[in-house]
């Protein structure tokens, strides 16, 4: 189904994402996709993230397009230059729980348009769930994890209740405890308590163990639940899931789907907002990688969150530099700790020679690029189902949360990483990332093609990614 004029009649799903970049990213593809297919879409950000976009694209960026617009609701969180990003984060929490089922249902119910669905982000649902019974709209929760991600999220209610969850002591980080294997949970035999999604705390009053295991609890007065992922990649998880809830729609890779779009549709009917980046893009970079042989550049970017020490950067850094390899490195302004990043003079020299480093760039392009092959990455799991589409093996280094379960799986279930150790030492990085990039990796090098292979099976006309779009669009319409 094409793109109609929007009416009156015409089905209005209000789509709303936890506020953070990968969140944002992958509820704009999907609400990006529904507009594609006819329906009318409001897409409901914070103000903060909202003049974040305005600020990295320019004044026009979210003006929307017939039957797509943009609404705002305030988090209510001062920003300053001193405020961590730890505090940031849990007073945005907060402020989800106890101010936003007001300002949403006072915003829907002023729109022209009564909406009728919402497709919320299930870490979103501690007022969505509320706000559409009051309403009376059906909401649908977006996942936007791997199947293998939200399991482990899941599962923190029953190692809570089997004395595993939260430590009894900070010792048990040291005594080879993590690396117990828990072997009864469906589809994922074999993980590891390190494995799992979970801030390791003493604390039983962790507000972020318990902001996420209430979101995944409370799935279940949810019938409809939508993941960014492939049949394919995670059929064990997903008949777990099935058979948890009534509903279950499997909907990835998006860019493939959205990529199938006639460029002259997408000009039409789409606004201006492609990129879906709160960071200005520097296109540099890929002028850069012009000029660079087939496969033979690392790609390395810990994503928007992740943060390190400038000794760690360093050791990077070097480790970059000595392998002899070209790498493309993003490097965020806010991503040491504590600390200005100053990278050593001598080393400014190696970049000249084999590097070139970028504060944002657009993973996609970068990724899909014949120059690239190899990705030093944090594991998130936007950019873990990119470089599967891209069809681009891994060096993981996991940072927190659902970073680790991807973690394992890219490297022990789909086979197209190395994990890299947490301690960050320069002759390390220099081993795996020659070990990636060398002649001996053909292995995981075409299990990589064979996924980009199996995603695109799954997003094309007849595959299963694209008919549960279809029948998520005739449930909204039903």
């Amino acid at each position: 189904m094409d793109a109609v004029a929007t009416t009156k009649n015409t089905p209005h799903v209000i789509c709303i994402p936890f506020p953070t970049q990968s969140h944002i990213k992958a509820m704009l593809k999907l609400a990006e996709l529904l507009h594609h297919k006819g329906l009318q879409i409001t897409f409901v950000n914070t103000d903060f993230v909202h003049k974040r976009f305005l600020e990295s694209a320019g004044p026009h960026f979210l003006d929307g397009a017939p039957g797509f617009g943009f609404e705002t609701i305030p988090d209510g969180v001062p920003r300053s230059s001193e405020a961590s990003t730890v505090t940031t984060r849990e007073l945005v929490l907060r402020s989800i729980e106890t101010n936003f089922l007001a300002l949403f249902i006072d915003l829907v119910t002023k729109l022209p348009n009564p909406p009728t669905c919402i497709i919320s982000d299930g870490f979103m649902s501690v007022f969505t769930i509320d706000a559409a019974q009051k309403l009376g709209i059906p909401v649908m929760m977006y996942w936007t994890l791997a199947a293998c991600g939200f399991m482990g999220f899941y599962q923190i209610q029953s190692l809570i209740e089997k004395g595993l969850v939260p430590l009894k002591d900070e010792s048990y980080l040291a005594n080879g405890y993590l690396d117990t294997i828990i072997d009864w949970i469906p589809g994922m035999e074999g993980i590891r308590l390190k494995d799992f999604p979970i801030v390791w705390t003493t604390d039983f009053n962790d507000k972020l163990l318990i902001f996420c295991n209430e979101a995944l609890q409370r799935s279940h007065r949810v019938q409809h639940h939508i993941f960014h992922t492939f049949d394919e990649l995670e059929p064990s998880i997903i008949k777990a899931l099935s058979s948890m809830y009534a509903h279950i729609y499997t909907i990835g890779p998006l860019q493939l789907l959205l990529d199938q779009i006639p460029k002259e549709k997408k000009q039409t009917e789409s606004s201006s907002f492609h990129g879906y980046s709160l960071v200005k893009e520097e296109p540099e970079c890929l002028q850069w990688l012009q000029s660079k042989e087939p496969s033979s550049v690392i790609y390395v970017n810990f994503g928007s969150t992740t943060v390190m020490s400038l000794e760690d950067l360093i050791e990077f850094g070097w480790g970059l530099a000595n392998s002899n390899h070209y790498f493309l490195w993003i490097i965020r302004s806010n991503m040491v700790i504590g600390e200005s990043i100053l990278l050593p003079p001598e080393f400014e020299e190696h970049i000249k020679k084999r590097g070139f480093i970028a504060s944002w760039c657009s993973q996609e392009k970068v990724l899909n690029h014949p120059s690239v092959g190899g990705f030093l990455t944090h594991c998130g799991w936007g950019s873990t189902i990119e470089s599967l589409s891209a069809g681009v093996p891994m060096i993981c280094w996991p940072y927190l949360w659902d970073q680790l379960t991807n973690c394992r799986y890219i490297c022990k279930e789909w086979g197209v990483g190395i994990e890299m150790g947490n301690e960050v030492k320069r002759d390390e990085v220099k081993r795996i990332v020659q070990e990636l990039m060398g002649e001996g990796c053909h292995k995981m090098r075409n299990k990589a093609i064979e996924w980009k292979e199996k995603a695109g099976i799954a997003t094309c006309l007849n595959g299963s990614s694209s008919l549960n779009v279809d029948n998520i669009i005739k449930e909204i319409m039903m």
